[in-house]
C-alpha cells in the first residue's frame, strides 16, 4: 500500500501548488474592480464549488478525449494520462476554494491599518506587501490548512481512473486477498497519520506568523 504513497504525495503537492497559483489569479480578478473579470471569476468559482470533484474528474478523463481538438492540441500529452487528468481536476477544484479563502483573508484586514499606511506615505504596492499580505495570510491560514487536508482526501478519488495511489493499491490488495476490513482500516490509519503531519506543519507555520502578536500580549 505504501507503494502508492509517492503518487498520493505527488498529486497533493502538484495540484496544491498549481491550485494556489490559480487561486491567486482568481483573487486578482475578483479584486480588480473590473466587472467582467469579477464576473468570469465568480462563474468559475460557482461551477467548480457547485459540482462534485468526482464528476469533474470523470468529465476531464472520459469527456475531453472525445473532442478531436483536444486530442490534436499540445495538451494531449498530459490529458491522455490518468495522472495528468487527476492533477488538472484537483487543481481546478482546489483553486476555486482557495481563491475564496484568500479573498476572505484580504477582506478581513483592518481598513484602519491600510489608512495608517497611507498616512505614512506608503504606496499601494508597499501596503499590499507589508500590511495586507502578512495579515491576510494569518487570517486565511487556518481555513487554507483545512482545504489542503480536504485536497489530500480528494486525491483518493484518483483511484477511480486507474491511478495506483494509496487507495488504488488498497483496492487491488482487497481484490487479491479478500480482506477489505484489514486493508481499508490500514489505509485509514495511513491517511490519519498523513493528516496529523499536515496539521503539525501548518500549526508550526501559524505559530511562526503569530509570534509578534504573542510578544505584544
Amino acid at each position: 500500500m505504501l507503494e502508492g504513497f509517492g503518487i498520493t504525495l505527488k498529486l497533493l503537492l502538484v495540484s496544491g501548488s498549481l491550485g494556489f497559483i490559480l487561486a491567486l489569479l482568481l483573487l486578482l480578478m475578483r479584486l480588480s474592480g473590473k466587472f467582467y473579470l469579477d464576473w468570469v471569476a465568480q462563474i468559475y468559482i460557482y461551477v467548480f464549488r457547485g459540482t462534485p470533484i468526482l464528476v469533474q474528474i470523470f468529465i476531464i478523463y472520459y469527456g475531453l478525449p472525445q473532442f478531436e481538438a483536444v486530442r490534436e492540441s499540445v495538451f494531449w500529452g498530459i490529458l491522455r494520462e490518468p495522472t495528468g487528468c487527476a492533477i488538472l481536476a484537483l487543481t481546478l477544484n482546489t483553486g476555486a476554494y482557495v481563491s475564496e479563502i484568500l479573498r476572505g483573508g484580504v477582506l478581513g484586514v483592518d481598513k484602519g491599518l491600510l489608512e495608517a499606511g497611507s498616512a505614512l506615505g506608503m504606496s499601494a504596492r508597499h501596503k499590499f506587501i507589508y500590511i495586507t499580505t502578512p495579515l491576510a495570510t494569518r487570517i486565511a491560514l487556518p481555513a487554507y490548512s483545512n482545504d489542503v487536508i480536504s485536497l489530500l482526501k480528494s486525491t483518493a478519488l484518483a483511484s477511480t481512473i486507474t491511478i495506483a495511489d494509496m487507495t488504488g493499491i488498497a483496492r487491488t490488495i482487497v481484490a487479491d486477498t479478500y480482506a477489505p476490513y484489514e486493508v481499508f482500516i490500514s489505509l485509514a490509519i495511513v491517511y490519519i497519520i498523513f493528516t496529523l503531519c499536515l496539521q503539525k506543519l501548518f500549526g508550526l507555520f501559524e505559530n511562526y506568523l503569530g509570534r509578534h502578536t504573542r510578544r505584544e500580549q
